[in-house]
């Protein structure tokens, strides 16, 4: 079991990069939340996936095939922060496509370079004070 979640996790990953490549600003959205799933379902499979046991110490002691209760909680965790982050980025996109017309990263960074269209063009000489 744990060779699949391990394939299945260098898959996913080697999505969300590829999809994180692209210029395409939703792409790029898209390749994060893959890639968190990816970076997840790793810290899930590292904690014993196939146990028989439930996280719970006895006064014989500890079982032996329990699995660990840390990365269930931490992947917990880490589901919620990059909801936020997802929904934050998204508003972002909104934004940047309401402002530049376009969600290609490359449009929008041209565009932004570009001088400000409300400043008068100051001359060579003239220093301002």
């Amino acid at each position: 079991m744990e060779i699949i979640a391990a394939i299945t996790t260098g898959m996913l990953a080697a999505i969300g990069i590829w999809l994180m490549l692209s210029g395409n600003l939703v792409r790029i959205l898209m390749g994060v939340v893959v890639l968190g799933n990816a970076v997840n379902l790793g810290v899930v499979a590292s904690g014993r996936l196939g146990s028989s046991q439930a996280a719970f110490t006895t006064m014989e002691g500890v079982a032996s095939g329990m699995a660990n209760p840390l990365p269930q909680a931490l992947v917990l965790t880490a589901i919620v922060i990059g909801f936020a982050l997802l929904v934050f980025a998204l508003a972002v996109a909104l934004r940047a496509h309401a402002e530049h017309d376009s969600l290609i990263a490359d449009d929008i960074t041209r565009e932004a370079l570009l001088p400000a269209p409300d400043l008068p063009a100051a001359d060579a000489g003239e220093i301002r004070t």
